[in-house]
């Protein structure tokens, strides 16, 4: 048996990142093609206004990274709101990637906003706070590859912090056994960070991009992260759930 994921884009490439790169549900496929859980994957860009027939179930529905912000008024981002609140209501698990992370923890009562602390970019750290059962293979260090200058501040109350850091205080959290996120992106690649790093680089400064190109010597840990998504789909299936 196959989880069916529903990933819900929730931006468009930069032009000069297209031929290369694609999108970021390809990117996900590519991730998660390599995790022990098999999936099949559909894709639909909520910017352009495309979403799944409504008689279409899935396993987990997983909203991407944007570089819009979750708090933003554009009308595409208030009609994946009521989307996915739709979808909670259903008993349906989401997964959120920084600006799913960000709008799912505004979604049910917690706050998003420009982070203090100003860009993160490249590779960053931290540290595992809470390990469920399906957290599996367990760490006690979480490095993932970032690109935000927004934050989750205040989690929604019914939510659990996963992993911490002093510079991202609220890097991943779950509640109960729906809704999944991340701040970073275990989908990004090295060669896709030192991309976006050069593109942004008189944007974010030449500390953070100094910061971030030396980071990216270094490995991460988005395989693992890609797995825990599958395992927290697959908790409780018969026949899925190790």
């Amino acid at each position: 048996m196959s989880l069916r994921i529903c990933i819900l884009e929730t931006d468009i490439l930069r032009p000069e990142l297209i031929e290369q790169y694609q999108s970021y549900g390809h990117m996900f496929e590519r991730l998660f093609a390599r995790q022990p859980i098999a999936a099949s994957f559909e894709v639909f860009n909520v910017v352009e206004g495309n979403y799944p027939p409504d008689e279409q179930r899935y396993d987990a529905y997983l909203v991407t990274g944007s570089k819009a912000d979750s708090f933003g008024p554009e009308p595409w981002i208030q009609t994946l709101r009521l989307y996915l609140l739709e979808r909670y209501r259903h008993g349906d698990k989401i997964l959120g990637i920084c600006f799913g992370h960000q709008l799912l923890a505004l979604l049910f009562g917690g706050h998003a906003e420009r982070a203090e602390r100003g860009w993160g970019v490249g590779i960053h750290r931290y540290e595992v706070k809470h390990q469920p059962t399906w957290m599996m293979p367990p760490l006690e260090e979480l490095t993932l590859l970032i690109s935000h200058q927004d934050q989750v501040t205040k989690l929604p109350e019914n939510a659990t912090l996963l992993a911490s850091s002093e510079f991202c205080p609220i890097a991943a959290y779950c509640i109960g056994d729906q809704v999944l996120c991340f701040q970073g992106h275990p989908e990004f690649i090295h060669d896709y960070s030192k991309a976006l790093l050069e593109i942004r680089q008189q944007h974010i400064g030449e500390p953070a991009y100094t910061q971030g190109m030396s980071s990216l010597e270094h490995e991460h840990q988005g395989h693992t992260v890609a797995e825990w998504m599958m395992r927290f789909v697959a908790h409780g299936r018969t026949g899925l759930d190790d």
